[in-house]
């Protein structure tokens, strides 16, 4: 802090600590890989299920088992995420981390040599119960920034998450079947047998690479514990019923962690506003592709995947170079606050385009410029989410219980995103079979769960980011509270 003798006592301002630089690029290398290795087969997987003769030659069960897969891999991730996160607690981040990038890399492998529907399952089973590194990784962003950089890292997961999610299709669609795009390089028997492997090979390579990069720079970032004497030397701070103690260097257990009012709060918030944005943004593509006689745009494939890719590359961009300005200008909760509003006009949006082309009986001018729209108001969307860690972070009582907290964050992130897709799809298939709202059901549906998201946004403390009182300490005392 710089301090000028001259100057008020309220004008003090506090200089933000750097951001240790080796450490945020492997934690972002790190970050990079799990969207990557999680969504490069979206492009291959409706193909390779046709082919592997799961469906029976009925074209129209394809989505279906798609689905089992990809709520298999987020499901089993659901069930095991916060054993990681608590076991790095406890054991430390590093170990935890690698373990989990070695699980990525087996699991590519297996998938692309899968020839059954089941080996499929199984091979995605393996990345998402193995590897917990998503909610490790924040609470590795947390350790490493106080409440003077806090912003500018955490801007930073969202940003890369999204430009993951544009790489990883973009290669995974490129690399199919090398056997008929470059015959010279790829024209074994090995190729013809396994056409999807290529782009599994590389998503595996590329896990691997970074776990060389992990285990060479990586610094164990859980702070230490402290030895026994040291603590007991600070027993007129530990609260006599609880064990509780301002400097406590132990995790706080599970149990009491999800009966606190200050940790419970940002985590509701932040499975709910997953939900909202998963379902909605599973809706996006089935929306766009659906003939415009029952409800959608009819868009090609190729259209839908640029947009979708630009989206990717415009929202990264965008959390890079404003988020952290926002939140430092605004405060976090404000701008969240904010954002989330942007959910109501994003719902209503859809069924208002599918009016226009249904009266132009074709996408014009007046769509593109409301798809362009859409996807600045998408943008704004996953600002929400680098507060939301902000706010889960500071929830913590201390260092020390961050995987924790993580990990039950984690954990409800995923469930949203296991059931969420698959609800909502069907959900907008049910609503036009049956004319339900004049087969605006499930936007109703969408705009009810943002109203409960609203609701829950007003009970967020003050994300305090300018050093009067650490979110921590406000946590810890909700904490010494709700369990005396």
């Amino acid at each position: 802090m710089t301090i000028d003798e001259n100057a008020p006592l309220l004008s003090v301002r506090r200089v933000k600590t750097p951001l240790p630089r080796v450490q945020l690029a492997v934690v972002l290398l790190v970050l990079f890989v799990e969207p990557i290795t999680a969504q490069y087969m979206i492009p291959f997987i409706n193909q390779l299920i046709c082919e592997i003769g799961i469906t029976g030659g009925d074209d129209r069960k394809i989505g279906y088992y798609a689905g089992l897969i990809d709520s298999a891999f987020y499901l089993s991730q659901a069930l095991t995420t916060l054993h990681w996160s608590c076991l790095s607690d406890y054991i430390g981040r590093k170990p935890v981390i690698l373990f989990g990038l070695i699980a990525v890399s087996i699991s590519n492998v297996c998938f692309g040599l899968s020839k059954t529907f089941w080996a499929l399952v199984v091979s995605r089973c393996i990345a998402g119960a193995l590897n917990g590194n998503l909610g490790i990784m924040k609470s590795v962003m947390g350790d490493i920034t106080d409440y003077t950089n806090m912003a500018q890292g955490f801007a930073l997961i969202p940003c890369i998450l999204a430009t993951g999610t544009a790489i990883g299709p973009f290669y995974g669609g490129t690399l199919v079947k090398p056997h008929d795009h470059w015959p010279k390089l790829f024209s074994g028997t090995f190729w013809k047998r396994y056409p999807y492997f290529l782009p599994c090979i590389i998503s595996a390579l590329l896990a691997a690479a970074v776990f060389v990069t992990a285990a060479l720079f990586l610094e164990e970032s859980r702070p230490p514990k402290q030895s026994k004497r040291c603590s007991q030397s600070k027993v007129s701070a530990r609260d006599p019923q609880n064990g509780i103690t301002d400097e406590d260097t132990s995790p706080t257990p599970i149990h009491t962690l999800m009966k606190t009012y200050s940790v419970m709060v940002p985590i509701a918030t932040y499975g709910t506003l997953t939900l909202v944005d998963v379902g909605h943004f599973a809706l996006l593509p089935l929306f766009y592709a659906t003939p415009i006689e029952i409800g959608g745009l009819g868009l090609s494939p190729s259209v839908i995947g640029v947009y979708l890719a630009v989206f990717g590359l415009v929202d990264g961009l965008f959390q890079a170079l404003f988020v952290t300005k926002l939140i430092d200008n605004f405060g976090g909760k404000k701008v969240f606050r904010t954002t989330i509003l942007v959910l109501f006009p994003l719902i209503v949006v859809l069924p208002f385009m599918n009016f226009v082309v249904q009266s132009q009986k074709r996408v014009g001018l007046v769509i593109w410029m409301l798809m362009t729209v859409q996807l600045m108001l998408l943008v704004m969307i996953d600002t929400a989410y680098a507060v939301i860690f902000m706010f889960i972070t500071n929830a913590s009582p201390n260092k020390h219980s961050l995987g924790a907290i993580n990990g039950l964050g984690q954990t409800m992130m995923l469930m949203a995103k296991a059931i969420g897709p698959a609800a909502f799809t069907s959900l907008f298939a049910f609503s036009k079979q049956l004319d339900l709202l004049g087969g605006n059901l499930v936007y109703v549906v969408l705009g009810s769960l943002a109203c409960f998201l609203v609701f829950l946004s007003n009970l967020l403390p003050e994300l305090d980011i300018k050093g009067e009182k650490g979110g921590q300490d406000i946590a810890r005392e909700t904490l010494l509270h709700s369990v005396a």
